[in-house]
């Protein structure tokens, strides 16, 4: 009889396992806290996810989206271990959640924040702008960093964080010297290449596609193993596809896209964790969301609960190392 009562209670959890997601729903407005300035990729992913979800219906309570950018978006997962368990607060970034500390002592860990999704993945491409560079391809790029040692500016969203890192590794693999400026987001380092205060950028392609098409921006190469599939004409007769791969011009750098994740802070309570995680996982197949991911030319790929721990560990791993060889990496990491 013990046996049988134990059999019956497992299958009664069990049964009830399905229906956790459906213990929450919101009942009052959701707040979309964003790890960076207004206007970039960080901001335009969260407003995309808002617009899917309230276009579509899947939420019907209101969405606020809130910037947060000071200390190189470590103002918002501040802001997260604030608010422990609070189920109307959702984080938008990118690694920065999890490679900010890794540089800075700051007062927050990837212990105060719950990992819900990454729905996107960017990836990265140097941009000049040619008219006042003189700079038409990576060739050109190389052979006047060298004539200048130190002279080119290169700008980036944030300091020590995803654009820096990819500068210092075109550094390393080119054998040049450049100066990074960080900016609080990827959109306003593209305005500053149009507008020749500075020589380049690396950002990725929805930050700078609008420069590209106003002919003050162009895309040199792509830090990937392969060229984008997409063929869409966009600019100056060409196409993602139609702009070669780093390595392939002289940068071996490869492989080097950014995830667009989503947070919550710790102690959440787990059915709204379930909740939020299935809520964005439908959000990444409306029309909306897949034109956002189309437009930009990023890699159409999801990652929920312990696929998303299992990459976040491995990616911070590797982060990890390019900051010890670039001497930033913390003590206590």
């Amino acid at each position: 009889m013990k046996i049988q009562r134990t059999i019956a209670l497992a299958a009664m959890l069990a049964a009830g396992a399905p229906a956790m997601a459906q213990d929450f729903k919101p009942t009052r407005p959701v707040e979309f806290i964003v790890a960076a300035g207004p206007g970039g990729g960080s901001d335009t992913f969260a407003r995309v996810v808002q617009a899917s979800l309230s276009k579509s219906g899947l939420l019907t309570s209101p969405i606020i989206v809130t910037n947060k950018a000071g200390g190189s978006g470590a103002e918002t997962f501040i802001y997260a271990k604030t608010s422990p368990g609070d189920p109307y607060k959702l984080f938008f970034g990118t690694q920065d959640a999890y490679v900010l500390p890794l540089a800075s002592k700051l007062s927050y860990s990837l212990d105060d924040l719950t990992p819900i999704a990454a729905m996107a993945f960017d990836p990265f491409l140097l941009w000049v702008n040619p008219k006042t560079s003189g700079i038409e391809d990576v060739k050109g790029f190389i052979a006047k960093a060298k004539e200048q040692p130190g002279a080119l500016k290169v700008g980036g969203a944030k300091a020590k964080e995803a654009d820096e890192t990819l500068m210092t590794l075109i550094e390393q693999k080119a054998g040049v010297d450049l100066t990074y400026i960080p900016f609080k987001s990827g959109s306003e380092a593209a305005i500053q290449v149009a507008g020749g205060h500075i020589t380049a950028n690396v950002n990725n392609p929805s930050e700078s596609v609008e420069q590209w098409k106003a002919g003050v921006q162009k895309p040199l190469c792509v830090f990937e193993d392969a060229r984008l599939e997409d063929k869409t004409v966009i600019a100056d007769g060409m196409s993602w596809n139609a702009i070669p791969t780093c390595a392939e011009s002289g940068i071996d750098v490869k492989s080097f896209a950014q995830p667009r994740t989503v947070w919550m802070s710790a102690k959440t309570p787990p059915e709204a964790v379930a909740y939020y995680t299935e809520l964005l996982k439908k959000a990444a197949e409306t029309p909306d969301f897949k034109a956002y991911v189309s437009r930009g030319a990023q890699i159409p790929r999801v990652l929920t609960g312990d696929a998303f721990k299992e990459f976040i560990a491995k990616h911070k791993a590797s982060y990890a190392e390019m900051y010890k060889t670039n001497g930033w990496l913390r003590a206590e990491n």
